[in-house]
């Protein structure tokens, strides 16, 4: 906790660079990466896939007591890209960035999508994505839970139920075994604060519920506990070294990290922002080095518990950058705190300000784990496309100063690969590197692709 205090207060003291202070050519950008840097992009099977039946295809159709959609505009992720139909049109559009690797989740609930009975047939195209892949010179990087779950485990209550953990951990040692002469990235769980927070504290994600910090905390823990157990499997089940580097599994969690920042120099604020900051930043990592989960939410919950097998369960960290927020005390609300931004800062279409020297910021500190790191995902919703090549810019330039500061940074993932359905969002938020046409759903490629292309041209091989 005081280190977090600390970290906070020396950082509101710091000027940071904004997004337009530095200039948006690629010159030699990317030079200043390792040998094999794995350079590519990001995508989750339900919000490209399409087709599928799960917890969020029924949160998707429902509202909030007060007759608001759940999705904005009345959204549903439907066909989406249907990208489990195309995803040869995918891979064309990864070439065209010069990938060398591609990050996405195998569905759940389309390879189980009753307990204990498997779609064989699914984890053969699973699997022939990852041969395609492979061909190509990008190494798949899988994951395993992105936000949504089958029917049957979310009726019975998800990541409130511990039986959870046995299906995840059975779920892991399918995927592995079937998909080990192939892959050797694997990332068990997609950011569990932002799964436990939307889901429980803002109530946009399902179950739909609101300011329940107490149970928000318990799915964060169970998370953790499901991700020891699926570990475990993975490394028993996977031990063919796919890419021939030495390792079998380099195992991961994409943890989403927030830049946060006391809003004034009030003690109460720069509490609060410790507090937050300690939440949502640091209690995952820290779980994940000693294995044990220390979650508190004063006056609410707090968990402290040593879970066996998690302390070493992770090879890589894996980071989710996208923004900063400024954190103003308010002691009547269950996160205790209201989060703004700046005013006069660039931010992107959903009010999120454009902060690159958070990430460099983040990768110096974890740095002190000692893990090596990729940074999982990064990317901002920009509809006019003005913003996303100096994003990408200064936030691969902050990568090079990272590692300059002895940080050992290993990849970068952008999300995402194509506009798609962004959960709440619905299809208003467009991330892509590539857009969709209406109608034919064809992959158009945006001008940040020639500079994502020129970057990774310049990493060392």
């Amino acid at each position: 906790m005081k280190r977090a205090l600390l970290l906070v207060l020396l950082t509101a003291c710091q000027p940071r660079a904004g997004l337009d202070d530095v200039g948006a050519e690629v010159g030699s950008l990317g030079r200043g990466l390792p040998k094999g840097f794995l350079w590519g992009t990001a995508t989750s099977a339900h919000q490209i896939e399409g087709g599928l039946d799960n917890s969020w295809t029924e949160f998707e159709a429902g509202s909030t007591p007060d007759g608001k959609p759940h999705i904005r505009n009345e959204d549903r992720s439907t066909v989406a890209t249907d990208s489990w139909n195309r995803f040869d049109d995918d891979l064309e559009a990864m070439k065209a960035l010069g990938s060398t690797t591609y990050r996405f989740s195998v569905e759940w609930s389309r390879l189980e999508p009753r307990k204990g009975e498997w779609n064989d047939a699914a984890m053969q195209r699973y699997r022939e994505w990852c041969v395609k892949l492979r061909a190509a010179g990008i190494e798949p990087m899988v994951t395993l839970h992105h936000f949504s779950l089958p029917r049957w485990v979310s009726d019975t209550g998800g990541f409130e139920n511990p039986a959870v953990i046995e299906d995840l951990e059975r779920f892991s040692r399918r995927v592995a075994t079937n998909l080990k002469s192939q892959v050797d990235w694997w990332v068990t769980l997609n950011e569990p604060n932002v799964y436990a927070v939307q889901g429980y504290l803002v109530g946009v994600f399902p179950p739909g519920k609101k300011d329940d910090t107490v149970t928000q905390t318990k799915v964060i823990a169970m998370m953790l506990k499901a991700h020891a157990k699926m570990a475990v499997a993975i490394r028993e089940a996977d031990d063919v070294d796919a890419d021939a580097d030495g390792f079998a599994t380099r195992l991961s969690v994409a943890h989403h990290v927030r830049y946060f920042q006391p809003a004034t120099a009030s003690p109460l604020d720069t509490a609060i922002a410790g507090l937050t900051d300690d939440y949502s930043n640091e209690a995952i990592p820290r779980a994940l080095k000693t294995g044990r989960i220390l979650l508190s939410v004063p006056g609410a919950i707090t968990i402290d518990e040593q879970v066996p097998g998690l302390a070493g369960s992770i090879d890589v960290l894996g980071l989710n950058y996208y923004t900063r927020d400024m954190v103003r005390a308010d002691l009547g609300s269950a996160s205790l705190s209201q989060l703004t931004y700046r005013k006069g800062r660039a931010v992107n279409d959903l009010g999120w300000d454009l902060y690159p020297d958070g990430l460099h910021g983040f990768l110096t500190r974890f740095a002190a784990y000692g893990w090596p790191m990729v940074v999982t995902e990064n990317g901002l919703a920009d509809r006019s496309g003005k913003l996303r090549t100096p994003y990408l810019v200064q936030h691969v330039t902050a990568i090079e100063r990272a590692i300059r500061d002895g940080a050992d940074v290993r990849g970068y993932a952008h999300w995402s690969l194509m506009d798609n359905f962004e959960w709440a969002e619905g299809y208003d938020a467009q991330f892509g590197l590539f857009t969709i046409e209406p109608g034919t759903l064809r992959r158009v490629p945006t001008e940040s692709v020639a500079p994502f292309k020129a970057i990774g041209a310049n990493i060392p091989r």
